[in-house]
């Protein structure tokens, strides 16, 4: 795994080499957090999945384990979770690891199981398997996500522009319990890999159950994205509190994909990860020796606006244990065609900046990884409320049509302010904004040259309240052979 490879991430996850897309089976167990993907280590293409695995006890640094799944002659490993089995309902041992996953063999897709009784490190493909057969009546039955709630196990399954729900006393035996969708939220692409947590409304008492799905096609940027719900659920069924046509986006950008959280987090957070790529050129992305990143772990929370509950991402506060060489600037008036930043560069950054929106400006921001002809420019419109990030000239862009597009998202002022906390790495840009209400995860591929840093404004000056930029050192990923 080398990091003198051009676009290999410093602070991301990506696989030691060939292909990686969703995570899958994010559990807390002993000490240490598992997270396993789907992976083809034959080919930089999507193929014949299996499921990678990793394990972190930081949520930074991260060693590869050998692969857990292997297909067989029942099909693919396609995407899953993974639970404790604290009470052995199972009957495969004490505090045992169970995976729920499905197989795919010529488009027939059943739900299995496997288990490990050693920490994760060697899996069993349960005997019984399937434990949901492929309805006969469905196209698309996959990716379960499975929880315990209250006194039962429930699974959420993606079926089309459906999530189908079961329960089960044992993980071996499931009744569906009920199904949402129905025309509810963007229907434009199938969905996929769903997942379903309860949290609190900001500090309040009160609390909401959230339903992420990722959509195949019809994102907010164009090809895949992923929505999400806010509603109740009652052990056996969920329900929207919004309208049918009421569609929210996890995130703006054009690469977050088939998020998963982590089962039995120590710390009783709610802390997800995507796939930063899209369906539209996952296959065509110029990496080298891999293909497919993740996002930045985010901790999750609802917090209430004018418009409803909505989802907050912000990076989890263990990226802080990065941070090197540091930069403050305050009160400072941001005039156009100056650049305050001029000596600062770097691939691998963190910035955190407040803008004080002034009468006479009419856009304001950041550009990053600037270079000769690149930049990827993330604005604020302030006529029209809403926040881009431009990646027209963030780098190589000629390997899919329609890559080079500038994304956007409306965005209101919080006391005539703007904040924008991003990070920056060899080949990504996320931003999260007025603390994280609205969010983009963006592929770039710029040169390894291009590492400048810039604040704009146009039409007018613009005071910037705040800014930090930290150099962030690279994580560890270490490798373990079989």
């Amino acid at each position: 795994m080398s990091r003198s490879e051009l676009y290999r991430p410093q602070y991301h996850f990506t696989p030691p080499q060939m292909w990686m897309n969703d995570p899958n089976g994010m559990v807390y167990f002993d000490g240490e957090y598992h997270l396993f993907y789907q992976c083809h280590p034959e080919s930089m293409m999507w193929g014949s999945m299996h499921w990678g695995h990793a394990v972190s006890q930081d949520l930074i640094n991260w060693e590869h384990l050998p692969i857990a799944l292997y297909p067989d002659e029942q099909g693919m490993i396609f995407s899953g979770s993974a639970v404790v089995d604290w009470n052995n309902t199972a009957g495969f041992g004490e505090k045992a690891l169970v995976i729920i996953f499905t197989y795919n063999k010529d488009h027939i897709e059943t739900q299995n199981l496997a288990y490990s009784i050693d920490n994760g490190r060697t899996w069993t493909k349960y005997m019984g398997n399937p434990v949901i057969p492929h309805p006969e009546y469905l196209h698309n039955f996959r990716d379960p996500k499975v929880f315990w709630h209250a006194d039962h196990w429930v699974m959420a399954l993606a079926a089309g522009d459906t999530v189908i729900f079961y329960v089960s006393a044992d993980l071996k035996n499931w009744e569906q319990s009920g199904s949402f969708g129905g025309g509810y939220g963007s229907i434009d692409g199938v969905w996929e890999t769903p997942d379903l947590f309860k949290l609190p409304v900001g500090h309040e008492s009160e609390t909401r159950w959230v339903l992420t799905v990722g959509v195949g096609n019809g994102g907010p940027a164009g090809g895949s994205g992923t929505q999400y719900f806010i509603g109740d659920f009652d052990g056996r069924n969920f329900t929207s509190e919004n309208p049918q046509d009421t569609i929210l986006w996890a995130d703006y950008g054009a690469d977050y994909y088939a998020p998963q959280s982590w089962s039995d987090e120590p710390h009783a957070r709610r802390i997800m990860l995507g796939w930063m790529n899209n369906w539209q050129y996952a296959n065509l992305i110029p990496t080298s020796s891999w293909r497919g990143t993740f996002s930045l772990i985010r901790e999750l929370s609802l917090i209430r606006t004018e418009r409803g509950i909505r989802l907050i991402h912000k990076p989890i506060p263990e990226m802080q244990n990065l941070r090197s060489g540091h930069g403050h600037w305050q009160n400072e008036i941001i005039k156009p065609n100056t650049n305050l930043l001029a000596d600062i560069r770097g691939e691998s950054l963190e910035l955190i900046a407040e803008f004080q929106i002034t009468n006479d400006v009419d856009c304001f921001g950041l550009r990053v990884r600037v270079g000769r002809g690149e930049q990827t420019t993330i604005s604020y419109k302030v006529e029209n409320k809403k926040l881009l990030v431009d990646r027209t000239l963030s780098g190589q862009i000629d390997f899919k049509e329609g890559f080079a597009k500038i994304h956007s998202a409306d965005l209101s002022t919080i006391n005539n302010t703007i904040s924008l906390h991003v990070f920056v790495d060899a080949s990504s840009v996320e931003v999260f904004a007025n603390d994280g209400l609205v969010v983009f995860s963006e592929c770039i591929f710029p040169s390894e040259q291009s590492q400048g840093l810039e604040l704009l404004a146009e039409g007018g000056e613009v005071l910037l309240n705040s800014l930090d930029v930290y150099q962030l050192t690279p994580a560890q990923f270490l490798i373990t052979e079989k």
